[in-house]
Protein backbone atom coordinates (compact mmCIF):
# COMPACT_ATOMS: atom_id res chain seq x y z
CA UNK A 1 0.00 0.00 0.00
CA UNK A 2 2.78 2.44 1.44
CA UNK A 3 4.88 1.94 -1.45
CA UNK A 4 2.08 2.12 -4.18
CA UNK A 5 1.28 5.83 -2.64
CA UNK A 6 4.70 6.98 -2.95
CA UNK A 7 5.74 5.82 -6.87
CA UNK A 8 2.14 6.91 -7.32
CA UNK A 9 2.54 10.64 -6.18
CA UNK A 10 4.69 11.37 -9.19
CA UNK A 11 2.13 9.91 -11.16
CA UNK A 12 -0.72 12.25 -10.15
CA UNK A 13 1.60 15.04 -9.97
CA UNK A 14 3.11 14.60 -13.58
CA UNK A 15 1.13 17.76 -15.04
CA UNK A 16 1.94 20.08 -12.62
CA UNK A 17 5.53 19.20 -12.53
CA UNK A 18 5.48 19.70 -16.36
CA UNK A 19 4.27 22.89 -15.96
CA UNK A 20 7.13 23.86 -13.34
CA UNK A 21 9.76 22.38 -15.54
CA UNK A 22 8.74 22.76 -18.77
CA UNK A 23 8.55 19.06 -19.42
CA UNK A 24 7.26 17.40 -22.39
CA UNK A 25 5.15 14.11 -22.30
CA UNK A 26 8.33 12.47 -23.48
CA UNK A 27 10.50 14.14 -20.76
CA UNK A 28 7.69 13.10 -17.81
CA UNK A 29 7.44 9.69 -19.04
CA UNK A 30 10.95 9.36 -19.10
CA UNK A 31 11.06 9.84 -15.24
CA UNK A 32 8.51 6.92 -14.78
CA UNK A 33 10.71 4.93 -16.88
CA UNK A 34 13.98 5.46 -14.59
CA UNK A 35 11.73 4.78 -11.58
CA UNK A 36 10.87 1.04 -13.58
CA UNK A 37 14.98 0.80 -14.88
CA UNK A 38 16.19 1.17 -10.90
CA UNK A 39 13.01 -0.92 -9.54
CA UNK A 40 14.38 -3.77 -11.59
CA UNK A 41 18.11 -3.02 -10.29
CA UNK A 42 16.77 -2.76 -7.00
CA UNK A 43 14.91 -6.47 -7.70
CA UNK A 44 18.02 -7.80 -8.82
CA UNK A 45 20.45 -7.09 -6.40
CA UNK A 46 17.98 -6.59 -3.23
CA UNK A 47 16.35 -10.50 -3.68
CA UNK A 48 19.42 -11.85 -4.06
CA UNK A 49 20.38 -9.90 -0.66
CA UNK A 50 17.08 -11.45 0.59
CA UNK A 51 18.25 -15.14 0.27
CA UNK A 52 21.68 -14.12 2.05
CA UNK A 53 20.74 -11.69 4.59
CA UNK A 54 17.25 -12.55 5.53
CA UNK A 55 13.72 -11.24 3.76
CA UNK A 56 12.62 -9.40 6.86
CA UNK A 57 15.93 -7.59 6.95
CA UNK A 58 16.03 -6.34 3.13
CA UNK A 59 11.94 -5.48 3.55
CA UNK A 60 12.71 -2.69 6.03
CA UNK A 61 16.06 -1.79 4.47
CA UNK A 62 14.11 -0.62 1.36
CA UNK A 63 11.18 0.57 2.83
CA UNK A 64 13.48 3.65 4.33
CA UNK A 65 15.02 3.93 1.41
CA UNK A 66 12.39 5.15 -0.84
CA UNK A 67 10.57 7.18 1.97
CA UNK A 68 13.61 9.45 2.32
CA UNK A 69 13.59 9.60 -1.48
CA UNK A 70 9.77 10.15 -2.12
CA UNK A 71 10.53 13.19 0.64
CA UNK A 72 13.57 13.89 -1.34
CA UNK A 73 11.55 14.82 -4.41
CA UNK A 74 10.30 17.55 -2.58
CA UNK A 75 13.35 19.09 -3.49
CA UNK A 76 14.16 19.06 -7.15
CA UNK A 77 14.89 22.03 -8.98
CA UNK A 78 14.54 20.39 -12.54
CA UNK A 79 14.37 17.54 -14.17
CA UNK A 80 17.81 16.16 -13.49
CA UNK A 81 17.20 16.16 -9.60
CA UNK A 82 13.97 14.75 -10.32
CA UNK A 83 15.41 11.88 -12.02
CA UNK A 84 17.55 11.17 -8.94
CA UNK A 85 15.46 10.77 -6.50
CA UNK A 86 12.62 8.89 -8.45
CA UNK A 87 15.24 6.75 -9.22
CA UNK A 88 15.94 6.15 -5.43
CA UNK A 89 12.48 5.10 -5.49
CA UNK A 90 11.84 2.83 -7.69
CA UNK A 91 15.53 1.52 -6.29
CA UNK A 92 13.71 1.08 -3.16
CA UNK A 93 10.54 -0.40 -4.65
CA UNK A 94 11.81 -3.25 -6.46
CA UNK A 95 14.34 -4.57 -3.39
CA UNK A 96 10.89 -4.01 -1.65
CA UNK A 97 8.79 -6.63 -3.85
CA UNK A 98 11.29 -8.70 -4.24
CA UNK A 99 12.02 -9.39 -0.32
CA UNK A 100 8.31 -8.90 0.53
CA UNK A 101 6.74 -11.32 -1.59
CA UNK A 102 9.21 -13.88 -0.76
CA UNK A 103 8.40 -13.75 2.48
CA UNK A 104 4.55 -13.91 2.23
CA UNK A 105 5.12 -16.99 -0.13
CA UNK A 106 7.69 -18.85 2.06
CA UNK A 107 5.10 -18.01 5.38
CA UNK A 108 1.67 -19.45 3.83
CA UNK A 109 0.59 -22.51 2.93
CA UNK A 110 0.03 -24.35 -0.37
CA UNK A 111 -3.02 -24.21 -0.47
CA UNK A 112 -3.74 -20.55 0.60
CA UNK A 113 -0.63 -18.73 -0.98
CA UNK A 114 -2.86 -17.18 -4.35
CA UNK A 115 -5.30 -16.01 -2.17
CA UNK A 116 -2.24 -14.79 0.21
CA UNK A 117 -0.20 -13.35 -2.26
CA UNK A 118 -3.76 -12.00 -3.90
CA UNK A 119 -4.36 -9.78 -0.28
CA UNK A 120 -0.94 -8.80 -0.45
CA UNK A 121 -0.90 -7.52 -3.84
CA UNK A 122 -4.54 -5.42 -3.04
CA UNK A 123 -2.25 -3.28 -1.29
CA UNK A 124 -0.96 -1.34 -4.14
CA UNK A 125 -4.51 -0.30 -5.29
CA UNK A 126 -4.97 1.00 -1.54
CA UNK A 127 -1.72 2.91 -1.96
CA UNK A 128 -3.55 3.99 -5.66
CA UNK A 129 -6.59 5.10 -3.70
CA UNK A 130 -4.40 6.54 -1.16
CA UNK A 131 -2.40 9.09 -3.19
CA UNK A 132 -4.64 10.27 -5.01
CA UNK A 133 -6.48 11.39 -1.91
CA UNK A 134 -3.72 12.70 -0.88
CA UNK A 135 -3.24 14.75 -3.67
CA UNK A 136 -6.63 16.47 -3.80
CA UNK A 137 -6.13 17.47 -0.25
CA UNK A 138 -2.88 18.49 -0.91
CA UNK A 139 -1.76 19.10 -4.11
CA UNK A 140 -4.40 22.48 -4.43
CA UNK A 141 -3.56 23.52 -0.86
CA UNK A 142 -0.24 23.44 -0.29
CA UNK A 143 1.52 22.85 -4.02
CA UNK A 144 3.59 19.37 -4.82
CA UNK A 145 6.59 19.67 -2.51
CA UNK A 146 4.09 19.49 0.45
CA UNK A 147 2.79 16.83 -1.30
CA UNK A 148 6.31 15.08 -1.67
CA UNK A 149 7.10 15.42 1.55
CA UNK A 150 4.60 12.98 3.10
CA UNK A 151 5.93 10.19 1.03
CA UNK A 152 8.17 9.93 4.24
CA UNK A 153 5.28 8.18 6.33
CA UNK A 154 6.26 4.24 5.37
CA UNK A 155 9.48 4.83 6.99
CA UNK A 156 7.46 4.15 10.13
CA UNK A 157 6.08 1.51 8.85
CA UNK A 158 9.78 -0.63 8.84
CA UNK A 159 9.83 -0.08 12.60
CA UNK A 160 7.07 -2.40 12.82
CA UNK A 161 7.91 -5.06 10.79
CA UNK A 162 11.60 -4.91 12.81
CA UNK A 163 9.94 -5.51 16.00
CA UNK A 164 6.98 -7.64 14.78
CA UNK A 165 7.41 -9.89 11.70
CA UNK A 166 9.42 -12.42 11.78
CA UNK A 167 11.80 -14.44 9.30
CA UNK A 168 10.01 -17.47 7.58
CA UNK A 169 10.91 -20.22 8.50
CA UNK A 170 11.95 -22.16 5.54
CA UNK A 171 14.50 -20.05 5.67
CA UNK A 172 15.18 -20.15 8.76
CA UNK A 173 15.64 -23.97 8.23
CA UNK A 174 18.02 -23.32 5.58
CA UNK A 175 20.50 -21.22 7.73
CA UNK A 176 20.99 -23.29 10.29
CA UNK A 177 21.57 -26.39 7.91
CA UNK A 178 24.52 -23.94 6.49
CA UNK A 179 22.80 -24.18 2.85
CA UNK A 180 24.37 -20.89 1.33
CA UNK A 181 22.74 -18.71 -1.05
CA UNK A 182 23.64 -20.27 -4.53
CA UNK A 183 23.93 -16.94 -6.06
CA UNK A 184 22.25 -15.43 -9.53
CA UNK A 185 24.05 -17.74 -12.04
CA UNK A 186 22.16 -20.57 -11.12
CA UNK A 187 18.50 -19.42 -12.18
CA UNK A 188 20.34 -19.41 -15.80
CA UNK A 189 21.84 -22.55 -15.85
CA UNK A 190 19.17 -26.19 -16.36
CA UNK A 191 16.87 -27.17 -15.41
CA UNK A 192 16.16 -23.30 -14.07
CA UNK A 193 17.00 -21.95 -17.19
CA UNK A 194 13.39 -22.58 -19.20
CA UNK A 195 11.89 -21.01 -16.28
CA UNK A 196 13.90 -18.15 -15.73
CA UNK A 197 13.20 -17.45 -20.00
CA UNK A 198 9.80 -17.80 -19.78
CA UNK A 199 8.46 -15.85 -16.50
CA UNK A 200 10.91 -13.09 -17.72
CA UNK A 201 9.03 -12.73 -21.12
CA UNK A 202 5.61 -13.19 -19.08
CA UNK A 203 6.45 -10.34 -16.77
CA UNK A 204 7.67 -7.87 -18.99
CA UNK A 205 4.28 -8.05 -21.01
CA UNK A 206 2.30 -7.55 -18.66
CA UNK A 207 4.32 -5.22 -16.57
CA UNK A 208 4.85 -3.22 -20.10
CA UNK A 209 1.03 -3.09 -20.32
CA UNK A 210 0.51 -2.20 -16.36
CA UNK A 211 2.67 0.81 -16.37
CA UNK A 212 1.87 2.38 -20.08
CA UNK A 213 -1.49 2.19 -18.99
CA UNK A 214 -1.78 3.14 -15.77
CA UNK A 215 1.09 5.90 -15.66
CA UNK A 216 -0.58 7.83 -17.94
CA UNK A 217 -4.37 7.44 -16.86
CA UNK A 218 -4.32 10.42 -13.57
CA UNK A 219 -2.49 12.21 -17.47
CA UNK A 220 -5.04 11.25 -19.49
CA UNK A 221 -8.46 11.94 -17.54
CA UNK A 222 -6.67 15.81 -16.56
CA UNK A 223 -5.30 16.28 -19.70
CA UNK A 224 -7.49 19.55 -22.50
CA UNK A 225 -9.90 17.06 -24.66
CA UNK A 226 -7.77 18.72 -27.60
CA UNK A 227 -4.59 17.36 -26.89
CA UNK A 228 -6.52 13.91 -26.38
CA UNK A 229 -7.39 13.83 -22.83
CA UNK A 230 -10.78 13.58 -20.90
CA UNK A 231 -10.63 17.40 -19.41
CA UNK A 232 -10.92 16.72 -16.00
CA UNK A 233 -10.30 18.63 -13.24
CA UNK A 234 -7.49 17.65 -10.54
CA UNK A 235 -10.43 17.20 -8.16
CA UNK A 236 -11.90 15.36 -10.50
CA UNK A 237 -9.34 13.05 -11.54
CA UNK A 238 -8.79 11.90 -8.36
CA UNK A 239 -12.38 10.97 -7.60
CA UNK A 240 -12.75 8.95 -10.88
CA UNK A 241 -9.72 6.99 -9.91
CA UNK A 242 -11.72 6.21 -6.67
CA UNK A 243 -13.89 3.34 -8.49
CA UNK A 244 -11.69 2.34 -10.56
CA UNK A 245 -8.82 1.24 -7.80
CA UNK A 246 -11.56 -0.21 -5.78
CA UNK A 247 -12.11 -2.21 -8.98
CA UNK A 248 -8.84 -3.16 -9.33
CA UNK A 249 -8.32 -3.92 -5.29
CA UNK A 250 -11.16 -6.55 -6.03
CA UNK A 251 -9.61 -7.47 -9.10
CA UNK A 252 -6.47 -8.97 -7.10
CA UNK A 253 -8.81 -10.39 -4.05
CA UNK A 254 -10.67 -12.37 -5.99
CA UNK A 255 -7.77 -13.73 -8.37
CA UNK A 256 -6.82 -16.14 -6.07
CA UNK A 257 -10.38 -17.76 -5.27
CA UNK A 258 -10.92 -17.92 -9.62
CA UNK A 259 -7.72 -20.05 -9.81
CA UNK A 260 -8.50 -22.27 -6.87
CA UNK A 261 -11.80 -22.82 -9.30
CA UNK A 262 -10.46 -22.75 -12.88
CA UNK A 263 -6.37 -22.81 -12.61
CA UNK A 264 -4.06 -20.17 -12.13
CA UNK A 265 -3.94 -20.55 -15.81
CA UNK A 266 -7.30 -19.62 -16.77
CA UNK A 267 -7.93 -17.28 -14.45
CA UNK A 268 -4.84 -15.20 -15.72
CA UNK A 269 -5.94 -15.46 -19.36
CA UNK A 270 -10.19 -14.47 -18.35
CA UNK A 271 -8.17 -11.49 -16.42
CA UNK A 272 -5.77 -10.56 -19.84
CA UNK A 273 -7.50 -10.94 -22.62
CA UNK A 274 -10.54 -8.92 -20.80
CA UNK A 275 -7.98 -5.61 -20.14
CA UNK A 276 -6.89 -5.82 -23.84
CA UNK A 277 -10.25 -5.70 -25.06
CA UNK A 278 -11.68 -2.69 -22.56
CA UNK A 279 -8.36 -0.53 -22.58
CA UNK A 280 -8.61 1.02 -26.06
CA UNK A 281 -12.64 1.39 -25.53
CA UNK A 282 -11.97 3.40 -22.26
CA UNK A 283 -8.94 5.47 -24.35
CA UNK A 284 -11.51 6.72 -27.20
CA UNK A 285 -14.17 7.40 -24.44
CA UNK A 286 -14.20 11.33 -23.90
CA UNK A 287 -18.16 11.00 -22.02
CA UNK A 288 -17.45 11.39 -17.93
CA UNK A 289 -20.13 9.51 -17.33
CA UNK A 290 -19.01 6.53 -19.59
CA UNK A 291 -15.29 6.70 -18.14
CA UNK A 292 -16.77 6.65 -14.76
CA UNK A 293 -18.44 3.25 -15.60
CA UNK A 294 -15.27 1.38 -16.81
CA UNK A 295 -13.32 2.49 -14.64
CA UNK A 296 -13.83 -0.55 -12.13
CA UNK A 297 -13.79 -2.84 -14.68
CA UNK A 298 -10.27 -1.71 -16.45
CA UNK A 299 -8.78 -1.28 -12.70
CA UNK A 300 -10.45 -5.05 -11.80
CA UNK A 301 -9.09 -6.75 -15.31
CA UNK A 302 -6.31 -4.38 -15.84
CA UNK A 303 -4.65 -5.03 -12.28
CA UNK A 304 -5.70 -8.48 -10.34
CA UNK A 305 -3.82 -10.27 -12.94
CA UNK A 306 -0.55 -9.58 -10.74
CA UNK A 307 -1.75 -11.53 -8.05
CA UNK A 308 -0.29 -14.38 -9.93
CA UNK A 309 3.09 -13.90 -9.80
CA UNK A 310 3.93 -13.85 -5.84
CA UNK A 311 2.73 -17.57 -5.76
CA UNK A 312 4.27 -19.00 -9.20
CA UNK A 313 7.37 -17.61 -9.29
CA UNK A 314 7.89 -18.29 -5.31
CA UNK A 315 7.26 -21.58 -6.39
CA UNK A 316 9.71 -21.77 -9.93
CA UNK A 317 12.71 -22.08 -7.34
CA UNK A 318 14.12 -23.79 -4.40
CA UNK A 319 14.50 -21.84 -1.36
CA UNK A 320 18.37 -20.86 -1.64
CA UNK A 321 17.80 -18.96 -5.11
CA UNK A 322 14.20 -18.19 -4.58
CA UNK A 323 15.04 -14.55 -3.70
CA UNK A 324 17.09 -14.01 -6.52
CA UNK A 325 15.18 -15.89 -9.08
CA UNK A 326 12.14 -13.99 -7.94
CA UNK A 327 13.85 -11.04 -7.59
CA UNK A 328 15.65 -11.60 -11.39
CA UNK A 329 12.38 -12.45 -13.41
CA UNK A 330 10.05 -10.10 -12.33
CA UNK A 331 12.35 -6.95 -11.87
CA UNK A 332 13.72 -8.08 -15.31
CA UNK A 333 10.38 -7.49 -16.49
CA UNK A 334 9.51 -4.44 -15.13
CA UNK A 335 13.08 -2.88 -16.43
CA UNK A 336 11.73 -3.46 -20.00
CA UNK A 337 8.09 -2.13 -19.14
CA UNK A 338 10.44 1.28 -18.56
CA UNK A 339 9.96 2.01 -21.75
CA UNK A 340 6.42 2.09 -21.46
CA UNK A 341 5.97 4.95 -20.10
CA UNK A 342 8.01 7.30 -22.60
CA UNK A 343 6.68 5.06 -25.54
CA UNK A 344 3.38 6.23 -24.81
CA UNK A 345 4.16 9.72 -23.60
CA UNK A 346 5.80 10.42 -27.01
CA UNK A 347 2.95 9.06 -28.73
CA UNK A 348 0.90 11.30 -27.01
CA UNK A 349 2.64 13.83 -28.38
CA UNK A 350 1.86 12.86 -31.95
CA UNK A 351 -1.39 11.28 -31.44
CA UNK A 352 -3.05 12.21 -28.05
CA UNK A 353 -3.01 10.55 -24.64
CA UNK A 354 -6.45 8.79 -25.82
CA UNK A 355 -4.97 7.10 -28.94
CA UNK A 356 -1.41 6.01 -26.84
CA UNK A 357 -3.31 4.01 -24.52
CA UNK A 358 -4.46 1.46 -27.31
CA UNK A 359 -0.82 0.08 -27.82
CA UNK A 360 -0.79 -1.45 -24.28
CA UNK A 361 -3.62 -4.20 -25.54
CA UNK A 362 -0.71 -5.50 -27.60
CA UNK A 363 1.31 -6.63 -24.37
CA UNK A 364 -1.97 -7.38 -22.48
CA UNK A 365 -2.24 -10.44 -25.22
CA UNK A 366 1.58 -10.80 -25.60
CA UNK A 367 0.88 -11.99 -21.77
CA UNK A 368 -1.60 -14.56 -22.65
CA UNK A 369 0.93 -15.75 -24.90
CA UNK A 370 3.77 -16.18 -22.67
CA UNK A 371 1.65 -17.65 -20.15
CA UNK A 372 1.72 -20.74 -21.67
CA UNK A 373 5.54 -20.63 -21.20
CA UNK A 374 5.43 -21.64 -18.03
CA UNK A 375 4.10 -25.24 -15.53
CA UNK A 376 0.72 -24.14 -14.40
CA UNK A 377 2.04 -24.92 -10.56
CA UNK A 378 5.76 -24.77 -9.62
CA UNK A 379 6.07 -27.95 -7.43
CA UNK A 380 9.83 -27.18 -5.97
CA UNK A 381 10.56 -27.18 -2.10
CA UNK A 382 8.28 -24.02 -1.07
CA UNK A 383 5.34 -26.62 -2.35
CA UNK A 384 4.02 -29.00 0.95
CA UNK A 385 6.05 -28.38 3.64
CA UNK A 386 4.41 -28.22 6.73
CA UNK A 387 3.53 -24.66 8.04
CA UNK A 388 4.86 -23.12 4.22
Amino acid sequence: MLDAMDVLLYVFAVNTLRAEFGLSNAQAGLVSSLTLICSAAGGFLCGALADRLGRTRMLVWTILLYSVASAGTAFSTGLGSLLFWRGLVGFGLGGEWSAGAVLVAETWPDETRARATGFMQSGWSVGYLLAAGVTAFVLPRFGWRVLFLTGIAPALLALVIRRGVAEPAVWLDRNRSETKSAGLAVIFQPPLLRKTVGATALAASVLFAYWGLFTWLPGFLSAPTEHGGAGLSVVLTSAWIVPMQIGAFFGYISFGWIAERVGRRSAFLIYVITAAVLVPVYGSSRSPGMLLLLGPFVGFFGSGYFSLFGAMLAELYPTEVRGAGQGFTYNCGRAFSALAPFAVGSLADRHGLGPALALNSAFFIAGAVMIFALPARGGLDIVNQRGV
